[in-house]
């Protein structure tokens, strides 16, 4: 099953894919050189590669993960993040959370390409003894039982409530759902925090990870979750880690 633009969304808080899909990871046998949705290995470049660095020590991004956009054309949106022993992509802009989009996307004007032949992490996780094991996951994307979608429906009605747009509801007593694609967020303080000019749409959102041994990689959300969005032309991006 796949999601499909819905052709209305005004900006981060609408729906702008459906239906919403849960993403499920599955371990890759192999690795993978087709223009899938992943996280780990090795980014899959549907045109000249171009791994971000950071704008002030010019050390390579981690490279996290590569998402579908939903459409009719082969478009990927690629994750690079700075780690640093710190809660990652909290600011959209500053150079240390990085969105690509290929075929034909635009380098965000706060980002720094390395040169040609720039590589750096890929995502990971931690071995018994500490080591750092390099990872990556295909992502099978399924639908969410109606129970889950209407529980992430309610959370996203009970924000755009405290938002003052719209009615008022109830505060949801169940718990947010974690990790798909489409539908509308389910933000963690409720607010795409510089991404409210109604440029940017919501593509997906993946939680944290990295506590327990058996986690299939490290991310540092501070408990939270990470969001990819887009422009409503699909050839720019931008993302935000919000803690819970």
């Amino acid at each position: 099953m796949t999601s499909r633009p819905t052709g209305q969304a005004l900006g981060p808080y609408e729906a702008a894919f459906l239906p919403r899909l849960q993403m499920i990871l599955r371990v890759a046998e192999k690795p993978v050189t087709e223009p899938v949705t992943k996280f780990g290995g090795q980014p899959v470049w549907l045109e000249e590669p171009a791994w971000p660095v950071h704008p002030r020590t010019r050390v390579p991004l981690v490279f996290i993960g590569q998402f579908r956009v939903p459409g009719d054309e082969i478009r990927l949106a690629y994750l690079f993040l700075d780690e640093d022993d710190r809660i990652m992509g909290t600011d959209p802009t500053s150079g240390e959370a990085v969105v690509l989009t290929q075929p034909r996307g635009r380098v965000p004007s706060f980002a720094v390409i390395g040169p040609p032949e720039t590589q750096g992490r890929s995502l990971w996780r931690s071995g018994h003894d500490e080591t750092v094991i390099p990872v990556e996951w295909l992502v099978d994307l399924e639908p969410l039982s109606p129970e889950s979608d209407a529980e992430a429906n309610s959370h996203a009605a009970w924000w755009r409530y405290t938002r003052h747009e719209g009615p008022e509801v109830d505060l949801p007593s169940g718990d947010e759902p974690e990790d798909f694609l489409g539908g509308t967020a389910v933000l963690p303080n409720g607010r795409a925090w510089g991404l409210e000019d109604g440029s940017w749409q919501f593509l997906c959102q993946f939680a944290d990870r990295g506590e327990n041994a058996e986690d299939p990689f490290f991310l540092n959300f501070g408990y939270g979750s990470g969001f990819v969005f887009i422009s409503s032309d699909h050839r720019e991006g931008r993302f935000l880690g919000d803690c819970g």
